[in-house]
């Protein structure tokens, strides 16, 4: 009798212990979530990781230098979430890969920026001046609709903004000659050209303060970073938790604190 006893206890304790894992409803409580090196595994650290951790979640952390390996841990269920891309190159990735992927909500995000060691602003940039542009189509896309903000060149309206290329050039009045430069190295072409357009990322990688460029992007939110998962994944309690966290005051507060300059998502501005 006491041998069955102590089996009940033994089954029990394992099946408490169990829960102990996991939330009332099944869901895991501890979790990893990827980001890139930098601002968004800050951003992660600082803004997300808190919140989570007060609705009982174990959060780690996962650093990732590159931008492939981010989503192929989540499709192999070796994270619960990331935080690096902005949607089309989620959708672009996920299309090419054959994977499910869902964005859970938007959140602050570090524009790309001109930035020169030649001129103060836009204004005095003179005729023929160099400019290097990220060599992928959908950053050159960004960094040409700067160009046309700051009233250097004109740009086919026929052309979605997030689309545009050089051949969409319409008007080019200081003949500006356009340099494509892989993004990474964009921050060193800042001393070879006249001009460079950096994306958020890169800029911040090299200490660069976003308040020093010539001029900021104004950003289109499909170019905003975002918390994805796993399609399966994405109505789960733990993606209504992280949707709950980033939309808090407390998360707020800390990008406030520790990410200025980063352009906040249309959800953040529409609460004002």
């Amino acid at each position: 009798m006491k041998k069955t006893v102590l089996a009940l206890i033994v089954l029990v304790m394992g099946v408490l212990s169990a829960c102990g894992a996991e939330g009332s409803n099944g869901e895991k409580k501890s979790i990893k979530i990827g980001a890139s090196a930098g601002p968004y595994t800050d951003m992660v650290e600082l803004a997300i990781k808190p919140g989570l951790e007060e609705k009982g979640y174990e959060v780690e952390v996962v650093q990732f230098n590159d931008y492939i390996q981010p989503n192929q841990a989540l499709g192999n269920d070796e994270l619960d979430a990331n935080l690096f891309q902005h949607k089309i190159y989620m959708e672009t990735f996920a299309k090419q890969s054959k994977m499910d992927l869902s964005e859970v909500i938007t959140v602050p995000t570090a524009p790309m920026g001109i930035y020169s060691d030649k001129v103060k602003s836009l204004s005095e940039v003179k005729e023929g001046a160099t400019v290097a542009i990220p060599n992928d189509p959908t950053n050159a896309a960004r960094a040409l609709q700067i160009l046309k903000d700051g009233g250097l060149v004109e740009l086919n309206e026929d052309v979605s903004p997030i689309q545009v290329s050089e051949k969409d050039v319409t008007e080019n009045p200081k003949k500006l000659t356009f340099v494509p430069v892989e993004a990474a190295q964009l921050p060193r072409a800042v001393e070879d050209t006249d001009l460079s357009a950096v994306p958020g990322n890169f800029a911040l990688a090299a200490k660069m303060n976003l308040a020093d460029s010539v001029q900021l992007e104004n950003m289109n939110d499909v170019h905003r970073n975002r918390v994805v998962m796993n399609t399966k994944d994405a109505d789960s309690e733990l993606a209504k938790d992280i949707k709950e966290v980033v939309e808090s005051e407390g998360f707020e507060k800390a990008i406030d604190k520790n990410f200025q300059g980063f352009g906040k998502p249309d959800w953040m501005e529409q609460k004002k």
